[in-house]
C-alpha cells in the first residue's frame, strides 16, 4: 500500500513544511515514485510540538480536509506577566506591566483560573494573529507582520468546547483545550492574559489529539525509515 495516512509527532523547530518535505523524500525512494504527492492536515507553528497527519499518494492527500474539520485538542503553557507581539515564544517578548508581574507572581487562585477558563467556552469569533500564515489580498499575514504592517482582519467563526486548567507553578500556566479548527491557541492564550488583567504569551504548545486520533499513536518523523514507512500507513477514515 503505497497510499494513506501516517501519525507524526511533530518535533520543535521542525516546520509543518520540514515534517512533508521528509517524508516525501523517504516515501520517494522507497517506491521509486518522484512525483507521488505529500500532503498534511492542521498547520503547527514551528515552536509547537505534537500530532500532524500526513497524507501520501493522490488519494490520501484528496481526503486530507476531512481531518482539518475535525476537532483539535492542545495543551498550552501560557507565561503569565508578560507579552509577545507573536503571542507566543518566537516574538519580542516584554512585560505586560510591573504591577502584572506581581499579580501573576502573587498566585492566581484556581476559582479565578477557572472563572475567566470558563468565559471562554463556546462559539464565538476571534481574529487571527498579524503573525499567521493566513491569506490577505494573496499575501501572507507574517509577511505584512514582518514589515511593521498591521491591516484590518475579519474574526473567524470558532469554537472552544473544552478549556481546562491543568497546573500553576511560578509564571507558568498550563491549560488543556478542545477547539474547532480555524482556532488559534496563541491568540486564545494572549486573550487569557488579557482577561487575567496581568498578560500572556504562549510559551510551549503541544497537540495530543485530531479527532479520534492521538499523538500517544504518532511517531518522531526521524523514526520512519524507508522500511517501515508502509507498515505505519493507514486508511481507516
Amino acid at each position: 500500500m503505497d497510499s494513506g495516512f501516517l501519525l507524526i509527532d511533530k518535533p520543535v523547530d521542525w516546520t509543518s513544511y520540514n515534517v512533508v518535505g521528509y517524508i516525501r523524500n523517504i516515501v520517494r525512494k522507497a517506491t521509486a515514485h518522484k512525483k507521488i504527492r505529500v500532503g498534511h492536515a492542521g498547520t503547527l507553528d514551528p515552536f509547537a510540538t505534537g500530532l500532524l497527519i500526513v497524507g501520501v499518494g493522490r488519494e490520501a492527500t484528496k481526503r486530507i480536509d476531512e481531518f482539518k474539520n475535525m476537532k483539535k485538542e492542545y495543551i498550552a503553557t501560557l507565561k503569565l506577566g508578560y507579552i509577545s507581539d507573536t503571542y507566543d515564544s518566537e516574538g519580542t517578548i516584554k512585560q505586560f506591566s510591573n504591577l502584572a508581574i506581581k499579580q501573576s507572581e502573587k498566585k492566581l487562585t484556581k476559582e479565578e483560573i477557572d472563572k475567566v477558563s470558563k468565559s471562554f467556552l463556546g462559539k464565538q469569533k476571534q481574529i487571527p494573529p498579524m503573525f499567521s500564515a493566513k491569506k490577505i489580498g494573496g499575501e501572507r499575514l507574517y509577511t505584512l507582520a514582518r514589515k511593521g504592517i498591521e491591516i484590518e482582519r475579519k474574526p473567524n467563526k470558532i469554537e472552544v468546547y473544552n478549556l481546562e486548567f491543568l497546573e500553576f507553578v511560578g509564571q507558568l500556566l498550563s491549560v488543556k483545550c478542545q477547539v474547532s479548527t480555524g482556532t488559534y491557541i496563541r491568540s486564545l492564550a494572549h486573550d487569557i492574559g488579557q482577561k487575567l488583567s496581568c498578560g500572556a504569551y504562549c510559551q510551549e504548545l503541544r497537540r495530543t489529539k485530531i479527532g479520534e486520533y492521538s499523538v500517544d499513536d504518532a511517531i518522531l518523523p526521524k523514526e520512519l525509515t524507508i522500511e517501515n514507512y508502509q507498515s505505519n500507513l493507514f486508511n481507516n477514515i
